[in-house]
């Protein structure tokens, strides 16, 4: 047992084979203050400042360290910290400008929002002057859509977007990843378009991980999308070079383990890159649960080349809600989360993770899909069932539901209204739907009267933060932002990092050894 340590500093050419001129000694500070000065390795000597003996050795390690630094310099970040896309703008213009001025990356959340406003959001931030990347959500019921905003890429020229809740490859996906594939006059292969596929699901990291189906190349030539020797191009490539295993997360998840889904995924990865040669290395970063420096720790622990967030950025100032839903999410506990129907694959029984502290949409929406497998239509639902679901859910006739709902999808998707007409069930699931939609809407725009109503996506993460936080700075909603919230989880990550360092080395730390809540001028004091 250690009784008595000197904290020694050596400038940044320090050799642990050479013998260099000792900077400054220290005997009284703590453990924790000289492990926060990141960039200065630290020697400890159980003989005092003149024993010659180094005992236990840490080595520098900044933030920019951490994860893959050759990903964060093919992308043109700083950091190896991604901002997910939350749907609905949630994951807002502003938060994704926020992590890229601080050297980080931000998806727009383009999920569930009309076209014209995606566009906006793309013209808003194309001069911006850092790197920023774009959702592009699997569509199932709505390929048109999927499509529309893949042209709509296209034509602004993204270079990047966040592949999410693909069930399987589609035509738009390929269609954007090998639109402008080239190859150079040394023989190299370009792809101007970049995809971070999110999945939580070996079999669709497999799929991502290989080239382009054949089929799909196939189609895209026949329709002139490209060329014959564009396609023998772009079965060369992965589709996604990078793929984000998405664990226990909100919103669309399998709520599995990151302990058991990383390294499965990072397992194919190395495989996948063995069996097709690809010129470039494949990477796999981890998402879901990470909302603390413990968390993001073990992700590079386990060889994440970066990290990606998203239930903690709902809770940021910069986020795309409401105020009442960020009081909501400060005050979430790990347990105040659960599963619901989604409004996007309702009829496939696909379910989110969403908030159930301070709102009944939960369990609202499982009934309503109760209700949806029981019967085959409107009609068939017992008036006394029918009467309560339009006094406590609807708020209104369900025949007036239908009316503007049928409004809606004659302007967005046609198809869906004359699937309808002919298919009671189908209209009986597009009315239940309603419900789910503006369940979010409801929530982003603060609307009060229906807060029972809200739907937010949230993952445990959150309270994993909050519990983090609990008495700091970060405590207050108003308080939190994006980019001190990302510093402070990377900061920390590198500083318990070294301190795992010591412990391996058999130090036993200090009783009150603790990484709290740094405010970003603290931040910059430690790393100058």
């Amino acid at each position: 047992m250690y009784t008595r340590f000197a904290f020694l500093y050596f400038d940044q050419s320090y050799n642990r084979n050479e013998r260099f001129p000792l900077i400054s000694t220290d005997t009284d500070r703590s453990i924790t203050e000289v492990l926060r000065k990141l960039s200065q390795p630290v020697r400890m000597a159980s003989g005092g400042p003149d024993n010659p003996d180094c005992d236990v050795y840490v080595a520098p390690l900044l933030p920019e360290q951490l994860g893959d630094q050759s990903f964060c310099h093919e992308i043109g970040i700083r950091y190896p910290y991604l901002g997910g896309s939350m749907a609905k703008g949630i994951s807002s213009v502003a938060m994704a400008t926020e992590l890229g001025r601080a050297g980080m990356l931000g998806f727009f959340g383009a999920a569930g929002l009309p076209l014209a406003v995606v566009e906006a959001a793309v013209d808003s931030l194309a001069d911006a002057g850092f790197p920023c990347g774009f959702n592009l959500i699997h569509s199932p019921h709505e390929p048109d859509l999927e499509a529309a905003l893949a042209e709509l890429y296209i034509r602004k020229n993204v270079r990047l977007v966040e592949a999410s809740a693909f069930l399987n490859l589609t035509l738009p996906l390929v269609r954007y990843r090998t639109h402008g594939i080239h190859r150079t006059a040394n023989g190299t292969i370009i792809a101007p378009n970049r995809i971070i596929a999110k999945v939580s699901r070996e079999e669709l990291a497999e799929k991502f991980f290989s080239p382009p189906q054949e089929k799909l190349l196939r189609q895209l030539v026949d329709e002139g999308s490209i060329t014959a020797e564009q396609a023998e191009l772009a079965s060369l490539i992965p589709m996604a070079q990078e793929v984000t295993a998405e664990a226990d997360s909100g919103g669309h998840t399998d709520n599995r383990p990151a302990i058991a889904l990383f390294p499965t995924i990072a397992s194919l990865a190395s495989r996948m890159e063995q069996k097709f040669g690809y010129d470039v290395k494949l990477r796999v970063g981890l998402a879901g649960g990470i909302a603390t420096p413990a968390a993001a720790a073990a992700a590079f622990a386990m060889g994440a080349a970066y990290i990606m967030t998203g239930s903690v950025n709902q809770a940021c100032v910069e986020s795309g809600t409401s105020d009442t839903v960020r009081k909501m999410l400060a005050e979430t506990r790990q347990a105040d989360v659960t599963m619901a129907p989604a409004a996007d694959m309702f009829e496939m029984g696909v379910t989110v993770q969403v908030l159930k502290r301070g709102t009944m949409f939960p369990m609202r929406a499982a009934k309503l899909y109760e209700i949806y497998r029981s019967h085959d239509g409107l009609d068939g639902i017992p008036a006394p069932e029918r009467a309560k679901l339009e006094k406590t859910l609807f708020l209104a006739p369900l025949t007036d539901i239908w009316r503007d709902t049928r409004t809606f999808f004659l302007q967005r998707d046609p198809r869906q209204v004359e699937r309808a007409e002919r298919d009671p069930k189908h209209l009986m699931a597009l009315v239940f739907r309603w419900y789910l939609g503006q369940g979010a809407h409801w929530a982003k725009d603060g609307v009060v009267t229906r807060m029972m109503d809200y739907q937010v996506w949230c993952g445990p993460a959150m309270g994993a933060f909050n519990e983090w936080a609990a008495g700091s700075f970060l405590t207050a909603p108003e308080q939190r932002r994006v980019a001190t919230v990302a510093r402070n989880l990377l900061f920390g990550a590198a500083l318990l990092t070294r301190a795992n360092i010591l412990r391996y080395q058999n130090m036993q730390l200090p009783a009150d050894f603790r990484i709290e809540p740094l405010e970003d001028i603290h931040i910059k004091e430690y790393l100058a």
